[in-house]
């Protein structure tokens, strides 16, 4: 099973939390929006439980998915743990009923394809706010906790994108649905992630900081001019090297998509 392979490497590059000298935090190196972010990060972790439910629910019958959907969930409840550890450190909580808000499961996709396409769309965009991040914090605990998601992010793109590919060369008809969720999360101009798609509104999150108050703050001071671009063409391009399709723009996503459906 791929999902064997997946599992040997992920024992061969796993960090602890242990490893991040939490002691070491010097809370004067720490800017509010320091906060601000590992607080939102925190709270986009914790959709692994939901994420997983979903997966296992959907993918019943794919074993070698469903195995890795737990090894994956496993980095991610690390990551979630990590960014309320070093919270932690310099005074600061996450709330567990904003928390406990995340728990119900996500809905099916329109496609268990369009499923899995939304999480290659998910991981590439952490992994991309993550790593610009973790060059402009200068708390060194930080810095390294940033870094060392940003890789595991990598690599869960890396390994969504191998069960998409599997599963069109299977279920070529679940092509449109794959198109169509390329589409949704990058045609605007802001950075549209899953979780604030599917978890918006709930009313235990109150005032509380959630992955979108990350991903303004990441827009508002931290991202280069032009890297939303940078980053909805780094999708495209995924996605094109998937499918074979010209994905290179929109108005292409969009022809491309019409002729999958004709």
């Amino acid at each position: 099973m791929h999902s064997f392979d997946v599992f040997r490497h992920y024992e061969r590059l796993h960090w602890n939390v242990a490893d991040l000298t939490l002691d070491t935090v010097d809370p004067t190196l720490v800017k509010p929006e320091y906060v601000t972010l590992a607080k939102s990060a925190a709270m986009g972790e914790s959709n692994v439980i939901a994420a997983v439910h979903g997966f296992l629910d959907e993918f019943v019958d794919d074993y070698d998915f469903s195995t890795f959907a737990v090894v994956w969930g496993y980095q991610e409840v690390q990551h979630h743990y990590a960014f309320r550890s070093w919270l932690a450190a310099i005074g600061e909580s996450v709330d567990d009923a904003a928390v406990g808000a995340m728990r119900a499961p996500y809905a099916p996709g329109t496609t268990p394809s369009a499923t899995l396409a939304t999480n290659i769309i998910s991981e590439l965009t952490v992994n991309h706010v993550y790593r610009a991040v973790s060059q402009w914090v200068h708390e060194p605990v930080l810095k390294t906790l940033l870094l060392n998601a940003s890789r595991d992010e990598s690599g869960h793109a890396r390994e969504f994108i191998h069960y998409t590919t599997a599963r069109l060369a299977r279920r070529p008809e679940e092509l449109p649905s794959v198109l169509e969720t390329l589409y949704v999360y990058s045609s605007e101009a802001r950075i549209k992630h899953p979780v604030s798609t599917f978890k918006s509104g709930i009313a235990e999150l109150g005032d509380h900081e959630t992955i979108d108050t990350g991903f303004e703050l990441f827009l508002e001071q931290i991202a280069a001019a032009g890297e939303l671009e940078v980053l909805h063409d780094k999708v495209r391009r995924t996605f094109a090297g998937m499918t074979g399709l010209d994905l290179s723009s929109n108005a292409k996503v969009r022809r491309a998509l019409a002729d999958a459906i004709a």
